[in-house]
């Protein structure tokens, strides 16, 4: 039998597959109900309304959010500014007050440990204040009126000539060499010094008023003023026309730009216009050591803060002598020159004799410059300048810090200086250990006696005639920390050399030479001081 293949499927079943199952998401593309056309749009608005909102209110989100940390960034970047201002004004403004320490006999602490706002002298000018709380009544010389009235400032320019240019007749002992010429004023005097203009130190001082002035002297005057950014200063404006005062402002601005230590008195910076020379330095308000140890009614200073100016003032001229390069003579150390901030810590102040000096040369000069008192033997007598002639006047001052006594007593006629009258004091406390008849009697006894022992020491050891034989200042230093024994002071000083006349070398001075030359100096200091009175 024949056997006939399957019929084939039917055609139906390829002209009309099987419809894909229904998409549930997916309603607007399934066929319209039949309803009129009316019903359809309005069905079509109603479906299409809901996607339209949602747009929108995504645009609205977004549009907040952006706005929201708009507003968020302005406001943390206006708060990190304030912040940021009020630490730099608590930087600028930062008063450091003085610690309280136990009251002691005779009631010296309790002017110590007062925060009064005492004002600054400078160069040894005394500005004690009246009765009514002013200054007195010095009158006030406006710097303008030394360049012609109140205009016509001339722009600021830089600091001319060299600084030991103006020195008459002086040489170097070693081989010639030209001085250094001074920094450009915009890079040597830091960041935050440099030149200012006369309209600007008028503004800060009110005019130069009297109500701001804190001293003049033959110098000129000082002002306190206060810059926009609330630091305090004091402006102090040199008398125009004197070759002197010009030299010293060379000096004062190259020196005192070429150092920084916590122990020197800073420049904040200047003013040049025309004939008119201002330099501008950080406000201390505790006036100067010779005011608190020599000025009538006042407490006695107490020792621990007698100490405390003393090892300062050691440690500010022990940098200038053995950390600068070159090497910086102050030339002028003296209590006036000891300027005290808030805490009653020392600054070494008033530049303006100091002197550069290379390593092995001795500077010398026929115009001997500095304070009578003060002077070390080998320079009042030839001229011979070396850093171990400031170590003899810093001697002196701590005499003045030991006995509470003036170097030159103004009653004597200078018969006798502080340095003749402690002298064998010295050399017998020294030997037998009693200091007592050298210690100020208005301590009452109220020190301690090892670092009074080691002041005795490190005077006698600085105020030996031979200057070789005298310490560094980093040796004194040391002592009066109590960090070395009195022994090194006497490093390179031979067995039986030590005392203050330090005999045994041909270059030495003899007691009576030594004599001598103090008794000629002494009558040219009181001719140069009656010469200077009667030609104002």
């Amino acid at each position: 039998p024949v056997r006939h293949p399957p019929p084939p499927p039917p055609l139906t079943s390829f002209r009309h597959p099987p419809p894909p199952p229904p998409i549930k998401s997916s309603t607007d593309h399934s066929p319209p109900p039949p309803t009129k056309s009316g019903s359809s749009k309005s069905n079509n608005s109603h479906k299409s309304s809901p996607s339209t909102t949602s747009n929108d209110n995504s645009g609205i989100v977004f549009i907040g959010v952006a706005v929201g940390a708009g507003l968020f960034l302005l406001v943390f970047v206006t708060l990190l500014v304030i912040c940021c201002r009020r630490r730099k004004k608590k930087s600028n403004q930062k008063i450091q007050y003085y610690q309280p320490r136990e009251a002691k006999a005779g009631g010296g602490d309790q002017y110590y440990n007062s925060s009064m706002n005492r004002q600054w002298g400078v160069d040894g000018v005394k500005t004690t204040p009246s009765p009514g709380g002013g200054w007195g009544t010095p009158s006030p010389v406006p710097p303008a009126g030394a360049v012609g009235g109140g205009g016509g400032w001339g722009a600021q320019s830089s600091i001319p000539g060299q600084v030991l240019s103006g020195e008459v007749s002086s040489m170097s002992s070693g081989p010639q060499h030209t001085p250094l010429p001074p920094p450009s004023p915009n890079i040597g005097l830091g960041v935050n010094t440099g030149a200012f203009t006369y309209e600007e130190l008028s503004t800060a001082t009110g005019g130069f008023s009297q109500a701001n002035l804190l001293g003049q002297g033959g110098f000129g005057y000082v002002h306190k003023g206060v810059l926009p950014n609330g630091k305090e200063i004091a402006v102090k404006s040199l008398k125009s026309g004197s070759g002197q005062g010009e030299r010293e402002f060379q000096a004062e601005v190259e020196i005192i730009s070429r150092v920084h230590h916590r122990y020197l008195v800073s420049l904040v910076g200047y003013c040049i216009a025309r004939q008119q020379r201002m330099l501008v330095y950080e406000f201390l308000p505790n006036k100067t050591l010779e005011y608190h140890l020599h000025e009538k009614n006042l407490p006695v200073m107490d020792f621990p803060t007698r100490l405390r100016i003393a090892l300062g003032s050691a440690k500010g001229l022990a940098y200038l002598h053995e950390d600068c390069h070159p090497r910086i003579i102050h030339r002028d150390i003296k209590s006036a020159n000891i300027l005290l901030d808030y805490n009653f810590e020392a600054k070494v102040a008033d530049f303006g004799l100091a002197k550069l000096s290379t390593d092995n040369h001795t500077h010398v000069s026929t115009r001997v410059m500095g304070t009578f008192g003060y002077l070390a033997p080998e320079y009042a007598s030839s001229g011979k300048l070396t850093e171990k002639s400031d170590v003899y006047s810093f001697g002196v001052m701590l005499l003045e810090l030991i006995t509470g006594k003036q170097p030159v007593d103004p009653t004597s006629a200078m018969e006798d200086s502080l340095v003749d009258w402690a002298r064998p004091l010295l050399t017998r406390g020294l030997e037998d250990g009693n200091i007592g008849p050298l210690v100020d009697p208005g301590l009452e006894n109220n020190y301690n006696e090892e670092e009074m022992k080691r002041m005795v020491a490190c005077a006698a050891a600085s105020i030996r005639h031979s200057a070789r034989k005298r310490p560094k200042m980093s040796q004194i230093v040391r002592t009066l920390e109590g960090n070395s024994s009195l022994d090194d002071l006497n490093e390179g000083v031979k067995p039986g050399h030590s005392s203050i006349y330090a005999l045994g070398g041909t270059t030495d001075y003899s007691k009576s030479s030594y004599d001598a030359d103090m008794k000629k100096f002494r009558e040219l200091a009181l001719s140069s001081q009656d010469m200077s009175e009667s030609n104002p």
